[in-house]
């Protein structure tokens, strides 16, 4: 499932890389290499609109912001592999929501030295995927209707609600449900900064009632 669901949101990501102006080269090594539709997305219509290199560098990295405390929560799980740990910033570039959950949710479970070759190759099948996603989009851009596309780029976040909707701890769940119902809210204060306070409030909310529940998961 990661890996259809990868390739179908890259195939919105592919035509509207080329409505912005995107060369096919840089559209596909732009999924190679920043690897997160939010900043791809934010990459395509920043250069689309003109804004300068360093605005539209900003701009991915803020989008992609997420991805460190995903990482700070994944890395522990290779720390006692020596042979992995050497190999953690590379690790870190691969790593997209779907290894990082899929990777959190059953690599405990996993012997020390089999973790590590998991996560790489659930990333490089799902990379695989996202880049023929990009190549296959680009190439069909004008031939599809726009809101077909506009529908594959969010069939993504559709897709991490599915997958967080199935964890097990009770924090996530609080976390989900809050964000569910204060997200349209928070985007009609602050369409801009909407996302980031929604998943501040939401998350910080979910971890105190969670705590003053008490008992159940830690």
């Amino acid at each position: 499932m990661p890996v259809f669901v990868v390739a179908a949101a890259m195939v919105g990501f592919g035509s509207l890389a080329r409505d912005s102006g995107f060369g096919f080269g840089v559209t596909v090594i732009s999924t190679a290499t920043v690897w997160g539709l939010p900043g791809q997305v934010a990459f395509a219509e920043m250069f689309a609109i003109g804004a300068p290199v360093l605005a539209i560098a900003l701009a991915s990295s803020m989008a992609n912001l997420r991805f460190l405390p995903m990482s700070l929560s994944l890395l522990p799980l290779f720390r006692d592999d020596p042979a992995a740990w050497r190999w953690r910033y590379l690790l870190v570039a691969l790593m997209s929501v779907n290894t990082w959950a899929l990777t959190l949710r059953h690599g405990p479970s996993l012997p020390l030295d089999q973790r590590a070759p998991y996560f790489i190759g659930l990333s490089f099948v799902c990379m695989t995927a996202g880049l023929a996603g990009t190549a296959l989009g680009y190439h069909l851009a004008g031939t599809l209707p726009f809101f077909i596309t506009a529908s594959l780029i969010f069939l993504n976040p559709m897709y991490f609600v599915f997958l967080f909707a199935g964890v097990r701890h009770r924090n996530g769940v609080l976390a989900l449900i809050i964000g569910a119902i204060l997200g349209p809210l928070v985007h009609q204060i602050s369409p801009d900064w909407g996302l980031v306070f929604c998943g501040v409030i939401a998350g910080t909310a979910a971890y105190w009632l969670d705590r003053s529940i008490g008992g159940g998961d830690e």
